[in-house]
């Protein structure tokens, strides 16, 4: 595979930091002051005043949602049909009821009208998606959710620095999700984050991690109340919350501190890039006019501008012929409505409702889009595309 989706994510420097700390003496391996350490740095990178480091990105969604649960109760969840299967699966997880929106073609996230129509009594939380680097927020729905005053959760998985209004993605909802996946901005390996200003969040995201434990509750005064309330037990195993254990370990959160340090950089040639690729697009196969500003995409978008078949299956084979990798449907693998684990729970035939996304899900890609790609390589990625228009019209 000559372009895979990405390339060269964990790095030698990354690698020696490892070797280094397990060169210390009897390094501690599970959760200590490395992840502690790691929390701190991303909450002053992002700008926010905690975040919770766990084992996966999908595993920021799961405590996410069930912290939401236990703040606001049962009800219904606003998402979008173009995501990753875990933001849907961590609301009914937690015993919530998603509620579909389409998707808005310039941002590949949910369209805001759409959401602000569906916000009502049974509203918990809107929980948005920001796709492929895209900044999907916008200023009439956050307006919306202030009025209402209805949380905003935000996914960050695929967008890690991308802004909206000159501030960092993540720093606009309740709370923030990150995932740190080898295809990401940055990687731990396996790995990801909660984030929030939310000091009572804090603590049970804290708690929830870790097997509901009331002694990794954010301050002493909280674990305090839950020692004096419970005199029957053990100060040190008083399970407070019905949680998990989806704690990560040392080694990855070196690997994430030694990332972050050149998390920037990286993002500025991936701006770079995807500016240089859309550029490069004939505009009468494929769609170029995505909302980039502010965006921070670690893969490219390619998107036909008209359901063609023809040309969809002539990209496909070409990229496979000249070793391009890439994925069907963009994000998640396309519109979440027509996967199998909704069956039973959304009618089939609610998906005629959503032509957008169902033209992404069988007329778009994404592909890769990393910090060592050349100008000129995409440049000839692009030229191989737009020859096809002459291929699928003979």
């Amino acid at each position: 595979m000559s372009w895979p989706l990405m390339r060269n994510n964990i790095t030698r420097a990354d690698l020696d930091a490892v070797i280094r700390f397990l060169s210390a003496e009897d390094p501690i391996l599970t959760q200590s002051k490395q992840v502690e350490l790691f929390e701190q740095e991303w909450s002053a990178w992002l700008g926010v005043r905690h975040s919770v480091f766990v084992n996966s990105g999908a595993s920021a969604n799961l405590v996410t949602m069930h912290a939401l649960r236990h703040r606001f109760g049962a009800g219904e969840v606003i998402v979008p049909t173009l995501t990753w299967v875990s933001d849907v699966t961590s609301v009914l997880n937690a015993g919530l009821t998603p509620v579909f929106v389409d998707i808005d073609p310039r941002t590949l996230g949910m369209d805001a009208e759409q959401v602000i129509a569906k916000l009502g009594p049974r509203t918990r939380a809107v929980f948005l998606t920001h796709v492929l680097g895209y900044d999907a927020l916008d200023g009439r729905l956050l307006d919306a959710l202030r009025e209402r005053r209805i949380p905003l959760v935000e996914d960050v998985c695929e967008s890690h620095g991308a802004t909206h209004a000159g501030s960092k993605l993540g720093t606009f909802g309740w709370a923030s999700n990150f995932s740190f996946y080898y295809a990401h901005h940055m990687s731990t390996i396996e790995g990801g984050m909660v984030c929030t200003d939310d000091a009572e969040l804090h603590g049970v995201l804290r708690m929830l991690r870790s097997h509901g434990m009331a002694r990794e509750a954010g301050s002493a005064a909280e674990r305090r109340r839950w020692v004096d309330a419970h005199p029957d037990l053990s100060p040190d195993f008083i399970f407070a919350l019905p949680g998990f254990n989806v704690r990560s370990t040392e080694i990855n959160a070196v690997i994430g501190r030694s990332q972050l340090r050149r998390l920037d950089a990286n993002n500025e040639v991936r701006r770079r890039n995807l500016d240089l690729f859309l550029k490069r697009l004939d505009p009468s196969l494929y769609q170029i006019d995505f909302a980039t500003e502010g965006s921070c995409n670690y893969a490219f978008t390619l998107v036909l501008r008209e359901p063609d078949e023809r040309l969809r299956d002539r990209v496909m084979a070409t990229l496979r012929e000249h070793g391009v990798e890439f994925r069907r449907g963009t994000s998640g693998g396309g519109n979440q409505l027509r996967q199998p684990y909704l069956r039973g729970i959304v009618d089939p035939a609610e998906i005629a409702r959503f032509p957008r996304v169902d033209h992404v899900h069988f007329f778009g890609f994404y592909i890769g889009n990393y910090p060592d790609l050349e100008p000129d390589r995409i440049a000839w990625l692009c030229d191989i595309l737009n020859a096809l228009s002459n291929e699928t019209h003979r």
